[in-house]
């Protein structure tokens, strides 16, 4: 069942509010240690223990406002809660900077399940906006399954390898530069495969 309409902007703000606001604590609390129940916990813990109820509202105002959740959206959530916990349980930012990693494996492993099943799951969820022929989304599909996997090194290989600094850089702007750039890339195939209006009666 489709979800009620909101303004862009109101999702956009609910989708990304959080993650800002994780870029804009880390930034300030980066370079300092707090002492909490005789432990010390690093600023990159603090903004992680901020941002997770901050993610737990938006996703709430945000299936309040439309009556529904997308799978993506829920499985995020649910990372975010679990990783982001072990993150701040264990004081441990390693399994937060793991989660983008998990998620983007369990989407491509969805996402190749759902072709192996001769079912494109992708356009469950994406064709009201979207309108492709099947041969569309089975191509779309496979290119994002892909992409998916090359995130998910880049990932590893950041967080692995380089300063809190520069994952939380590319946690906040890397990975929705390079979603945007990827959709962007895939305009002569949306051209190709739509479906022409007397398809859609």
């Amino acid at each position: 069942m489709a979800g009620k309409k909101i303004s862009p902007w109101v999702k956009i703000g609910l989708e990304f509010g959080p993650l800002v606001a994780f870029f804009v604590a880390f930034g300030r609390l980066k370079d300092q240690t707090f002492l909490i129940h005789g432990t010390e916990y690093s600023g990159f813990i603090l903004a992680t223990a901020g941002f997770i109820p901050l993610m737990v509202l938006a996703t709430a105002i945000l299936w309040r406002l439309t009556g529904r959740l997308a799978p993506m959206q829920i499985a995020t959530l649910v990372l975010v809660v679990g990783f982001g916990g072990l993150s701040i349980w264990l004081n441990d930012p390693k399994f937060f900077k793991m989660k983008p990693t998990i998620i983007y494996l369990l989407f491509a492993g969805l996402l190749t399940l759902g072709l192996l099943r001769g079912k494109p799951w992708l356009a469950l969820v994406m064709e009201e906006v979207l309108p492709m022929q099947p041969a569309g989304w089975t191509i779309l599909t496979r290119r994002l399954i892909g992409f998916f996997l090359g995130l998910a090194v880049a990932n590893e290989v950041i967080w692995r390898n380089f300063s809190d600094q520069a994952w939380v850089n590319f946690k906040t702007f890397g990975l929705t530069a390079l979603m945007f750039g990827f959709f962007m890339a895939q305009s002569r195939l949306f051209t190709r495969y739509a479906l022409e209006k007397e398809d859609e009666t």
